[in-house]
């Protein structure tokens, strides 16, 4: 993602780089393109469990639904009860970060259902790379049934997980391997938040945030294998939303260098916030429902 100068607020227009005013088929044919050439990063966030009826998804579908789990396991203060990093610094403070560990592999480490975003990835023509930004194992283990893949993923840490480090590094048995070794995976799965499995590391309270985000800007907490295979790269967002400052910073810094033409999948309205973002970054937006939009990238494809 390129570096961009700051727009005036005021001059966006949040349907300037949607299929409002691009034509839906050219975005669609000029994804699926980049996706067969393997020029494509896919970005996808917990919304894509939003794919799933509550009834038949064990694990939180987003921020809030996650916070209400923690909270029901230690009822956070009224005022920051539907903040996720809030709750969790809480949980963190007051029970000890292995309690908060604890609970969160209680709700992750369970099977949750493939949605038709995450199988769909996992057909794709091997990706360098695809960032995951929930604490599910879903890519994990649909990966992992791809036994002709070379691949592996990429965790973040949490600073009392990290001593010192900022990631570690896992062969697909769960193994942890060297640095080195992502090198020859034709597939590196960056799961910048850490995940449930398979040893349960969890970027999420506020003070982890605090220090990641003193250095992501430098880029020092984004692993080398990572900022090499983003180079020249589309991004295509999915199940993303970009209306908190967080979600916003992780998405321009894993993207940061990459190339200057990315897609985002975002159905409906958008925050000033997030049109602003979107114009900033040349995200294009595709203003179709999720499980639509994959269906017609997937047939552009064939």
């Amino acid at each position: 993602m390129t570096d961009t100068a700051a727009i005036n607020a005021g001059s966006l227009d949040a349907g300037s780089l949607d299929a409002g005013s691009i034509d839906t088929a050219t975005i669609v044919t000029d994804i699926a393109a980049a996706l067969k050439a393997r020029s494509v990063v896919p970005y996808v966030g917990p919304g894509a469990f939003a794919l799933l009826p509550e009834a038949d998804c064990p694990i939180p579908r987003n921020s809030a639904e996650l916070a209400q789990r923690l909270n029901a396991k230690v009822a956070a203060p009224g005022r920051i009860r539907s903040q996720l990093t809030a709750v969790a610094q809480f949980i963190e403070s007051r029970r000890h970060r292995k309690t908060l560990d604890t609970i969160l592999n209680e709700i992750f480490r369970r099977e949750a259902p493939a949605t038709p975003v995450h199988a769909w990835l996992a057909t794709l023509p091997a990706p360098a790379l695809i960032v995951d930004v929930w604490y599910d194992n879903v890519l994990e283990s649909l990966l992992s049934s791809e036994t002709a893949r070379l691949w592996g993923q990429i965790q973040g840490l949490s600073h009392p997980q990290g001593a010192g480090e900022w990631v570690k590094h896992y062969a697909p048995d769960g193994s942890e391997v060297t640095a080195e070794a992502a090198a020859g995976w034709d597939t590196v799965l960056y799961k910048p938040s850490g995940s449930a499995s398979p040893a349960g590391n969890y970027l999420i309270s506020d003070s982890d945030f605090v220090e990641i985000l003193t250095e992501i800007d430098i880029q020092t907490p984004i692993p080398p294998v990572v900022q090499e295979r983003r180079t020249g790269k589309n991004f295509l967002y999915l199940g993303c939303r970009f209306d908190q400052e967080i979600q916003r910073t992780f998405g321009r810094q894993i993207a940061k260098r990459s190339s200057d033409k990315h897609w985002a999948v975002i159905e409906g309205e958008l925050s000033k916030n997030e049109a602003r973002f979107l114009e900033q970054h040349n995200i294009t937006r595709l203003d179709l429902p999720l499980a639509e939009a994959i269906r017609q990238i997937g047939e552009a494809m064939a």
